[in-house]
């Protein structure tokens, strides 16, 4: 059924490029200033706009650019463009080629150039609020949000979509054959864990620890449930010098680490992540923990494959996600929004995007999980409907240790070393308190060149 909803949402996706790129110059170009697609919807939603005062003094015209590598993002973002254009005649939105993958680098290059566009999906946001090229977004826009990332108080970005939650992807035939269920208690998910390890036919969970980013998805999971439900801020702190990683609650996420990890496959630190799909189709693994684009990845390698989803819950017997807002998003340049017709234009632009009828094109043609509150109704699969409605309900939502901002972002390299640290202590070849040990010592080098608290290395 999955598969049979991809190819259709392709070749709508298809068809909306098509009479999207009639205005183009190349295949690149998604220049955006034909009329509207001649959709019920599209009509419904140009009616209601058309009909109202007009914000700006004057015809305005706004450059947006995105990353257009993915071809559902060209064919989404041109039916958005169109429907506004034609919702709001005294405005013109142009989308210019954002440069696919080499996209952090072309915006880089247009801001040296002096051409930082009006309003952009920003990705190192960060380093542009601290260049003072951002403008802060009003509370009118953010409050169309369930969460938002701050900086020093201010949002700076609308978050396109929630961040890639993470979950246990299963291999549902064989959890019906034997009679598994999906846990409802930390302590139910280690008793299904060893159930599996004690049947001897497939490991319970399959883990490609030879990419060291992939050591990341369960370390957030017991960090967040040691660490983070205790102190949000324990990054800060540890700037600050009030902490530091010989914590308690680090000391515990190394152990809920090292509870899991007893139950993965053997050879997983020579498993690559890209691996981790054929275990689970081919009955080698009863279970991957990853995020929502393992389901393509298993769509493709087994079109059969039927395959359930679950969070997680934490030892406290609360749910916590990798979820909501992440540091992206669609930001509008501090350049533009001294011009106030450029400023409402972009206002209007975002908060456009964002309604329920717009944003679902958005989401449902690449697979998103929204953000907003008020949220779009998706014709998605019932498996990911679950993480939609899992989020939903999650008791914290937040991004990745490591896609933090502000006074809580890592210095450079830390995660890493941190993941290497990690896999030793996994393998046995060092214990928690000197793995602790050896964080702090690597912290303490890390902060001379980077510390947001004191400003050092971001000035």
């Amino acid at each position: 059924m999955r598969k049979k909803l991809l190819a259709s949402v392709l070749v709508a996706a298809m068809a909306i490029t098509m009479l999207a790129g009639c205005g183009s110059t190349d295949d690149n170009t998604t220049g955006s200033t034909a009329p509207a697609a001649s959709t019920t919807e599209s009509a419904a939603t140009t009616t209601v706009a058309a009909d109202a005062e007009s914000i700006v003094s004057a015809p305005t015209e706004l450059t947006v650019i995105f990353a257009d590598g993915d071809e559902g993002a060209k064919a989404s973002m041109n039916e958005i463009v169109n429907r506004f254009n034609a919702a709001y005649p005294d405005i013109t939105v142009t989308i210019e080629p954002g440069n696919g993958g080499a996209y952090s680098e072309f915006i880089k290059t247009k801001d040296s150039v002096g051409e930082f566009p009006d309003v952009m999906e920003m990705r190192d946001t960060a380093m542009y609020v601290r260049a003072g090229k951002l403008e802060p977004l009003s509370e009118e826009i953010t409050s169309l949000f369930r969460t938002t990332t701050e900086f020093n108080g201010q949002v700076y970005t609308a978050p396109l979509s929630g961040e890639n939650t993470q979950g246990i992807i299963y291999n549902k035939k064989y959890f019906d054959d034997n009679g598994l269920t999906e846990p409802t208690t930390y302590e139910e998910f280690m008793t299904l864990c060893q159930t599996i390890k004690d049947k001897g036919d497939m490991a319970p969970i399959v883990v490609g620890g030879q990419d060291i980013w992939h050591m990341g998805f369960l370390f957030h999971k017991a960090y967040n449930d040691q660490v983070l439900s205790k102190d949000p801020d324990f990054i800060e702190h540890c700037y600050e010098g009030t902490k530091d990683f010989s914590d308690e609650t680090m000391k515990a996420t190394f152990q809920e680490l090292k509870d899991i990890f007893q139950y993965a496959q053997d050879g997983w630190t020579s498993t690559p992540d890209a691996q981790i799909t054929t275990f689970l189709v081919n009955d080698m693994a009863a279970m991957m923990y990853s995020g929502t684009h393992m389901f393509s990845q298993i769509d493709a390698a087994d079109p059969d494959f039927e395959y359930g989803w679950f969070a997680i819950p934490s030892p406290d017997g609360k749910t916590r996600l990798v979820g909501g807002a992440g540091v992206g998003g669609l930001a509008i340049s501090a350049e533009a929004a001294k011009d106030p017709d450029k400023k409402a234009a972009a206002e209007a632009f975002i908060k456009f995007f964002f309604a329920p009828e717009n944003y679902k094109v958005y989401c449902e043609t690449l697979n998103f999980i929204p953000t907003t509150v008020d949220e779009p109704q998706m014709d998605v699969s019932p498996v990911f409907q679950e993480v939609i409605d899992a989020n939903a309900s999650a008791d914290d939502l937040a991004p990745m240790w490591n896609g933090r901002v502000g006074n809580n972002e890592l210095p450079p390299d830390f995660r890493n070393f941190t993941y290497k640290t990690l896999t030793e202590v996994l393998q046995g070849t060092r214990d928690i308190d000197s793995a602790c040990d050896e964080l702090n010592k690597t912290w303490q080098v890390s902060m001379q060149s980077f510390n947001p608290v004191t400003g050092v290395g971001i000035e």
